[in-house]
């Protein structure tokens, strides 16, 4: 797997997969009019290559989440600050959750993209500190774990949970089946 996220690697356990974990170095920024679906499936394309380049008779499986509102790119918080404009934005609104995923092999490269609609309760500025208080939003796309503390601000999703947590796992088997990989 071509990723160090543990959140990533908690999925794939989930499936009886067994993979060791990988974390490539790639330049993660996004390019000029690049849109959230274009920049989570190159990155995990990129990902998959990378990893894939030192390991060629593996199977690769690389995937980049980001989340998307009114048309700008949602990463990770890099301050307290950003995480507090990030839920500010996000607060009261749908966003939507994009994971780009690659199942790469020597004979093949196949990938795709997920996106999945969130809801958003209204955040007051105590939620907000106290979720900050509780370090889970380092780290995360949108500064938020669906998966965990974060589950009491999302009345509803459309689309798939674990693509929000990370990986879609549906989308991922279907990858691998595509490789042969998977029965």
């Amino acid at each position: 797997m071509a990723s160090s996220s543990p959140r990533r690697q908690e999925l794939l356990k989930q499936l009886g997969l067994e993979f060791e974990s990988y974390a490539p170095e790639i330049d993660e920024s996004v390019q000029y009019n690049e849109t959230v679906e274009a920049y989570v499936e190159r990155l995990a394309r990129e990902k998959a290559n990378t990893i894939l380049q030192q390991f060629p008779q593996s199977i690769i499986i690389a995937a980049d989440t980001s989340l998307s509102i009114d048309g700008k790119i949602i990463g990770k918080p890099e301050s307290k600050q950003h995480a507090f404009d990030i839920w500010s934005t996000l607060s009261g609104r749908r966003h939507d959750v994009f994971s780009g995923i690659c199942v790469a092999a020597s004979n093949a490269i196949h990938s795709c993209v997920v996106k999945t609609s969130v809801e958003f309760q209204t955040l007051s500025m105590a939620d907000m500190e106290l979720y900050w208080a509780t370090g889970e939003p380092l780290g995360k796309a949108g500064a938020y774990a669906i998966q965990g503390i974060a589950a009491q601000f999302i009345p509803r999703i459309e689309g798939s949970y674990t693509n929000v947590v990370g990986l879609p796992l549906f989308e991922t088997i279907q990858l691998l089946k595509r490789v042969k990989a998977f029965n």
